[in-house]
């Protein structure tokens, strides 16, 4: 059996940098990942396939997206070396300094977090959207806010993203990928600029986005960290010696595996971690130990969409970064309820298959010489059927009422390995209400008409890319599941390092949060 000092399962915000951070201080680390080690050829805007994961049938399809439905809430989650940076919205935001006042571990402050949100943001080379490449979202943004009289509200996000300074949307075909200008960041990876292409959430063609495997995986592996990609965990059980035995299924050779560690850090995010160790303590039983507290607690973050029309309004909301701007509320200013109003795009998947046909028509003959490729082209630069669409987004701070568990199916009442997400949405509708209040006021205030979705209005179900809880932390195992550093009570050396730490709700998107969160862990552990 293989053994090795720590071993790190998910390569997400807080994998990563525990994976660098231990890596540093001389620990022989492997990361093992369950998704692939994604090449810009294979990407979902680039190839058209690969786009979703089945954590059933993981050998068969594993691809960028795992989506799981749990009745009234779904999630959205990214599978891949470098977890939800491949499929975020690229904005690196910390959390508000009163985030960190009531329901964290008292090592847990502002004061303390403060210069690991510094580290973070240097590492991912954060930088908001230049002024001259505003978005027609970003000025509706900006435009909204005066309107209802909250101007000094609205502020451009951070984003891990390298834009370029020479960029701008006068460029002749300005989305043209020949566009972006490749350079090498300080970790040795290449990379290029961002041409506004609009596929951050299903890979930058370009690598504007600067994702994990570009920065701490990058720096982890040059450290001597082993990413492993394909290989899904099942099991934990302690070592009789000291330790873990962790169960692996390598899905490309098709092999059951365990490996020894000294050390073991959890980081398969909120539902994966808590889910994780559920299966350890109620199906397996190899950590029956653990605390109560598992599975409670949990948070959609308060994500919501509205989508908004403006007839005559030219918004090509696929055009841009996926997220540029926002309008801050978290002050709880408006009926007490706290929330950031976000603006949103999406991709151009047609567009995306007009360019993969004129890629593989110009293969053949040159592009001058070959009429559909031009057609194609000029399809590709002018069509934008939704340009009258705004999708306002954004995060509001609900309150944790969702609990990840085992259960039965009916058809095998015998084995308890069902993961089941109970999940009250009063928990989250005040807060939520607020959101969508704000985004219709928005939309009036600036001539568009709101359709907010009846998924919500009728049925009360959500959808969150951002799911936090299940493994908190807190002083006690009665109060939580690890410590200000993440260990997990009664199981030392056993680690939980991800969103399922947070205690809280932010309100705003937590990459970065969970990211400082990880380098405030790593600073503590010898």
């Amino acid at each position: 059996m293989e053994h090795i000092d720590t071993l790190i399962i998910g390569s997400g915000f807080g994998g990563a940098v525990m994976a660098l951070r231990l890596a540093e201080k001389g620990r022989r680390v492997v990361v093992l990942e369950r998704g692939r080690r994604w090449a810009v050829k294979d990407y979902p805007s680039v190839s058209g396939r690969n786009w979703f994961w089945d954590e059933r049938r993981p050998e068969r399809r594993n691809g960028w997206i795992d989506f799981r439905r749990f009745g009234d809430m779904s999630v959205v989650a990214g599978a891949g070396v470098g977890g939800g940076s491949l499929i975020y919205a690229n904005i690196s935001i910390a959390a508000r300094p009163d985030t960190f006042d009531q329901g964290w571990p008292e090592a847990v402050t502002w004061n303390a977090m403060a210069p690991h949100f510094a580290t973070t943001g240097d590492m991912l080379a954060v930088a908001p959207l230049p002024a001259h490449q505003f978005t027609a979202r970003t000025r509706l943004m900006r435009d909204a806010a005066e309107a209802i009289g909250a101007g000094d509200r609205f502020h451009v996000l951070p984003q891990a993203v390298t834009f370029d300074s020479a960029w701008h949307y006068g460029l002749e075909r300005p989305f043209d990928l020949a566009h972006s200008r490749r350079w090498v960041n300080p970790h040795g990876r290449e990379q290029g600029t961002c041409v506004h292409c609009g596929n951050c959430d299903i890979g930058c063609p370009v690598q504007a986005k600067n994702t994990l495997d570009l920065n701490y995986l990058a720096c982890a592996e040059q450290h001597g960290a082993d990413i492993r990609p394909l290989h899904h965990v099942r099991c934990i059980r302690p070592h009789e010696h000291g330790g873990y035995v962790v169960y692996a299924r390598d899905l490309d050779a098709g092999l059951d595996l365990a490996l020894r560690a000294d050390r073991v850090v959890l980081s398969a995010g909120s539902v994966g971690s808590t889910e994780l160790l559920l299966r350890c303590r109620d199906q397996y039983r190899t950590l029956p130990n653990l605390s109560q507290q598992l599975g409670q607690g949990w948070l959609s973050n308060g994500d919501f969409l509205t989508p908004a029309f403006y007839p005559g309004r030219d918004l090509s909301p696929s055009q841009g970064p996926t997220i540029s701007a926002a309008i801050d509320f978290l002050d709880g200013s408006r009926s007490g309820e706290r929330f950031l109003v976000e603006d949103g795009g999406f991709p151009d998947v047609l567009a995306n298959l007009l360019r993969r046909r004129k890629r593989a028509l110009t293969g053949r003959v040159p592009l001058e010489r070959n009429l559909l490729a031009r057609v194609l082209r000029g399809m590709i630069d002018r069509r934008d059927p939704l340009s009258s669409m705004m999708l306002w987004f954004g995060q509001a701070v609900d309150e944790p009422g969702g609990t990840l568990s085992l259960g039965r199916r009916w058809y095998a009442p015998w084995r308890r390995d069902h993961l089941r997400l109970k999940w009250d949405y009063r928990a989250a509708e005040k807060a939520v209400e607020a959101l969508v209040d704000t985004h219709v006021q928005l939309t009036e205030a600036t001539g568009g008409r709101s359709s907010v979705p009846p998924t919500w209005r009728w049925f009360r179900n959500l959808v969150t890319p951002h799911p936090l809880g299940g493994c908190r932390m807190a002083d006690s195992a009665a109060q939580g599941v690890v410590d200000y550093r993440g260990e997990v009570f009664g199981h030392p050396n056993l680690f939980v390092m991800d969103g399922a730490v947070v205690p809280v709700a932010l309100g705003l998107n937590p990459s970065r949060t969970i990211a400082a969160l990880a380098e405030f862990a790593a600073s503590h552990i010898d």
